[in-house]
């Protein structure tokens, strides 16, 4: 983690002491958040982030700043005092208020907290194990990115015990629905498939911006039902995720996946295309926001 992390509009050092055990948000897992990845100073796909943390705060009843403004504003400060122009930003709200054990002294609805840390090396590529009803397609909070992410954290941990990377998640169908903090891919052919939102996964950005902005000749991206026997006879596994790209899946429960990644490349190579053109504009408008004044 960086020095400062950013909390209710505020820089402040990453050591101060600013929780209180009376936020039921902080005690329950109340809150939702995004992580964002930061290129050349600008929140890549930073529309994107605001409008699923919107979604998923009415669903959860956590209150929200009025405009995407009020929060891109202050994680910009938080960029630029962290001088992380290439990094990771994660920013979380968290409800403050609620429930029989809230403290009495708390004003706020909500609580912001950012921070930004370094780009993680997730290696060249993944070795996947695999959790039976580790998604419940059909619960009301599926695809929800909530704070509470104790149960995603385990079965990771278990996961790294045995020597994984990362967890295939089945839901309760024994469909693939996502791992515990990337969405997964398979190619077969010129078809790149990927669980529909019906299995209970994520709406990930990558993966939207991927079904929806990257277009590769010859290339066909769509969602679909997938099975473990989908995975293992594919041409190429990867995984997606804001930290990750596009990253390779070289084994599921210790049986080689697909050792082709030609099609995987081609989309990466266009998904780094829309990530520069991305922020270029982005630093465009500001440059032409500071003439203007």
């Amino acid at each position: 983690m960086h020095r400062y992390i950013l909390h209710n509009g505020q820089l402040i050092e990453n050591d101060a002491h600013t929780a209180s055990v009376g936020q039921v948000g902080l005690l329950n897992g109340w809150g939702v958040f995004s992580t964002i990845r930061v290129l050349d100073g600008v929140l890549f796909a930073w529309e994107m982030h605001w409008k699923r943390m919107c979604h998923d705060a009415r669903l959860m009843r956590v209150p929200m700043p009025v405009s995407p403004d009020d929060l891109r504003e202050p994680l910009e400060r938080l960029i630029e005092a962290n001088q992380a122009e290439t990094a990771t930003l994660r920013v979380a709200v968290v409800r403050n208020k609620g429930g029989v054990f809230q403290a009495p002294h708390l004003e706020r609805e909500y609580d912001i907290v950012a921070y930004t840390v370094n780009l993680q090396d997730w290696g060249k590529a993944a070795k996947l194990s695999v959790q039976m009803q580790g998604r419940h397609a059909a619960s009301p909070m599926a695809g929800v990115k909530i704070t509470s992410w104790s149960q995603n954290l385990t079965f990771l941990e278990i996961a790294k015990a045995k020597g994984y990377d990362e967890v295939v998640l089945l839901n309760e169908r024994g469909e693939v629905s996502e791992c515990t903090s990337a969405n997964l891919f398979a190619v077969k052919g010129a078809r790149v498939m990927t669980p529909p939102m019906s299995s209970g996964c994520l709406p990930g950005v990558t993966r939207r911006l991927l079904l929806e902005q990257v277009r590769v000749t010859g290339v066909t991206m769509e969602e679909k039902t997938l099975r473990l026997d989908d995975l293992y006879d594919a041409d190429e596994v990867f995984m997606t995720s804001t930290t990750r790209e596009l990253l390779p899946v070289e084994s599921i429960e210790g049986r080689k996946t697909g050792t082709s990644d030609a099609v995987r490349q081609r989309l990466h190579d266009d998904f780094r295309a829309l990530m520069s053109r991305y922020a270029a504009s982005v630093r465009e408008r500001r440059t032409n926001r500071v003439a203007s004044t």
